[in-house]
């Protein structure tokens, strides 16, 4: 049975492939090839992908990153699609469901909302409640940094705390929106923003977002 890591992973390798290597992205300073690059080393190299939240070795991540974003386009976009070696814990259904779900559909909608021309997908309600219960369990790992206190809420009222402080900033929308905007992605998030005006600016302008 296909799950939503499965869909979300096919679905940034097809748009790799369609917009080449040197396409803008959400992440900052990275093209397509360096995304693409990023994500094969989560996958393969996992003593170089603690490097993401372990400071110390931010290092040497980048310079196995960008030994692979040397590599042959193709090459990273097939690895990609094809998955994890069977050694990897991420080859196990469970594990690749909780760890890539996000992963995945967050860098799709970093090389999507890079384009001036992207709409909206329309997630279905299940994978919509799939991220949200994924935001439930990290939102204050997310939102560690934020500086400010912030509340995310969903359309029909439910809520978690990111980030507790005053004065407080409400963001509401669908889980989605919400994770982009927890993941950092504040400026490419459709949602409503609501508290003081000062600390709603301080909110959107931090790079301290996400993990």
């Amino acid at each position: 049975m296909s799950t939503h890591a499965k869909r979300e992973r096919l679905l940034l390798a097809d748009l790799l492939e369609a917009e080449g290597p040197d396409a803008p992205t959400l992440c900052e300073g990275w093209k397509t090839r360096d995304l693409a690059a990023h994500v094969v080393v989560r996958e393969r190299r996992p003593d170089a992908a603690a490097g993401a939240v372990i400071k110390p070795l931010a290092a040497r991540a980048e310079r196995v990153r960008a030994d692979f974003a040397a590599k042959p386009y193709e090459e990273l976009v097939r690895l990609i699609r094809t998955g994890p070696p069977r050694v990897s814990p991420f080859s196990l259904k469970q594990i690749d469901e909780a760890a890539n779900t996000v992963e995945f559909y967050v860098h799709t909608e970093d090389v999507r909302r890079a384009r001036p021309d992207f709409s909206r997908r329309e997630l279905d309600p299940v994978l919509q409640d799939t991220l949200w219960s994924n935001l439930e369990r990290t939102a204050r790992l997310v939102g560690r940094k934020a500086p400010v206190g912030l509340v995310l809420r969903r359309p029909d009222g439910r809520t978690v705390v990111a980030h507790r402080g005053t004065p407080v900033v409400t963001v509401t929308g669908e889980p989605s929106e919400l994770l982009l905007f927890a993941y950092g992605r504040q400026n490419a998030a459709d949602v409503e923003v609501d508290g003081d005006k000062e600390a709603i600016a301080r909110l959107q302008e931090t790079k301290q977002l996400g993990i």
